[in-house]
């Protein structure tokens, strides 16, 4: 590991010297067939030209490839954008460019190709048939903390959705590509991406909700204290494609809020004739992957009520990667981390994970003019309480925008799915009998062997007594 030091970006001195160090090394290197150059562009879009230019005219491999990876910001509009296009291609082609975004390196969102065409019932579900709506959802417990000054000059559109979660959408959405893996499926994955992207209009104010956390001027990074910056928003597009046409996609991402999560949840339409079959509202079937924390994917299910109830109650089929894969035996190493992944594809010149031009450009025409409309109009977003779900009204506008039904009766608490009555500082049973006769206490012992917690109480505590050691000795019952 080496320090080169230069005067600013674009000191081709300073590249000279690092060069000749790299030569020096390579010199020893001679058993090898090429001497490849990886460069990572993590500096401001406003020194790729001149860091570009130095490293054009001193710093190319001589024998072997020499590659460049970009972070973002790729722009913050689509004028900006074509700047970076044009200043980049001057130096570099379009294959020696590895425009990151670290999403596309996640477990769960590189799983989406297998799962969806490896599968055979996938494909059977997923479409406007089945689908009452996707929901693309990103949640960040803390604020800008310290980096405002840069957060307020994109906002959390530009920051989130405009790349991360509209890749994952285009995963989501396209048409099964040419190729998966091997030479040809960079570019096939890839165009069956874009268009995904084409079908897509750009997004109306209409469709867009903003907020803002308490006291995100406060930041003393961020000079503008009337500014109208979002740090929350839902956002509504659509996909006019036979596949997708007429099915709501959600964006909902902010920072602030009650949870650190990001998920992809797909909700199905009712079940037909369900509500007239079971005389009660059947809830919908929902396929969620979670992106983070801890990786898994689960389907909400209904299953019939444990016991003497014929009612639907909701359950999951679930896999959890943590607990499945790497809980034991040291598979930890098999799920590195985004970046690593990522990496290893640009040295292994892998393009399938990596955002191409064509993509980029898109991926601007959709959104630019929604954000030059909340700007121009100084559009100010709804303010909302650090630690909460979001601003009062965004669950009633994605409900409206989306159709989207949320089962009031199915908690997800503390990382587990859980019945309502499990939640809480103390714990409160499922069912409470009093009377502990001989048949009092069969019931009892019955009703907890399919996994209800009973609270029992009896006139006399000896029968109270009885039953919880027969509750200890037939299992452990609760």
């Amino acid at each position: 590991c080496y320090y080169q030091q230069g005067q600013w970006y674009g000191d081709a001195d300073a590249y000279k010297d690092l060069t000749s160090k790299i030569k020096k090394y390579e010199s020893n290197l001679n058993h090898l067939i090429s001497h490849n150059r990886l460069f990572y562009f993590a500096i401001p879009p406003n020194v790729f030209e001149e860091t570009g230019v130095a490293i054009k005219q001193t710093a190319m491999a001589d024998k072997g490839w020499t590659r460049i990876i970009i972070e973002k910001p790729f722009g913050r509009d689509l004028q900006s954008c074509e700047e970076l296009l044009s200043t980049l291609s001057k130096n570099f082609k379009e294959e020696q460019m590895f425009r990151i975004d670290h999403y596309l390196g996640k477990e769960m969102v590189q799983n989406l190709l297998v799962m969806r065409f490896g599968n055979l019932w996938f494909e059977k579900i997923w479409d406007r048939d089945s689908i009452q709506c996707v929901m693309l959802t990103f949640k960040e417990p803390f604020g800008t903390d310290g980096r405002g000054g840069y957060f307020d000059k994109y906002g959390i559109i530009r920051d989130i959705i405009q790349n991360h979660l509209l890749q994952v959408l285009s995963l989501l959405a396209m048409e099964p590509p040419s190729k998966i893996d091997g030479p040809e499926a960079g570019e096939s994955i890839r165009d069956a991406k874009v268009q995904v992207l084409k079908a897509i209009p750009p997004i109306t104010v209409d469709d867009c909700f903003l907020g803002q956390y308490e006291g995100y001027t406060d930041d003393p990074t961020i000079s503008n204290k009337d500014s109208n910056t979002p740090t929350f928003a839902v956002l509504r597009c659509f996909v006019h494609t036979p596949r997708w046409a007429g099915v709501p996609f959600i964006f909902k991402a902010g920072k602030a809020l009650n949870e650190r999560k990001a998920e992809m949840r797909i909700q199905f339409k009712d079940a037909p004739a369900a509500t007239f079959l079971f005389e009660t509202k059947c809830p919908r079937n929902e396929l969620v992957m979670r992106m983070q924390p801890s990786e898994a994917i689960y389907i909400k299910t209904n299953v019939k009520s444990p016991g003497f109830s014929s009612d639907p109650i909701q359950s999951e089929l679930e896999v959890n990667y943590n607990s499945r894969f790497f809980s034991s035996g040291g598979n930890e190493d098999n799920n590195p981390d985004a970046y690593t992944r990522l990496i290893l594809d640009v040295l292994r010149g892998r393009s399938a994970t990596f955002v191409r031009e064509d993509e980029l450009r898109r991926a601007w025409e959709i959104f630019t003019p929604i954000l030059h409309k909340i700007e121009d109009d100084q559009i100010k977003p709804v303010v909302y309480a650090r630690g909460s779900r979001g601003p009062d009204g965004a669950d009633e506008f994605i409900m409206k925008k989306s159709g989207y039904v949320r089962n009031q009766d199915y908690v997800f608490f503390n990382g587990e799915v859980t019945r309502k009555s499990d939640v809480g500082t103390n714990p409160i049973c499922d069912i409470g009998l009093y009377g502990l006769a001989v048949m009092g206490q069969n019931f009892a012992l019955n009703i907890a062997s399919h996994g209800f917690t009973i609270c029992i109480g009896n006139r006399s505590p000896s029968k109270v007594d009885v039953t919880m050691k027969r509750a200890d000795t037939e299992g452990h019952l609760p």
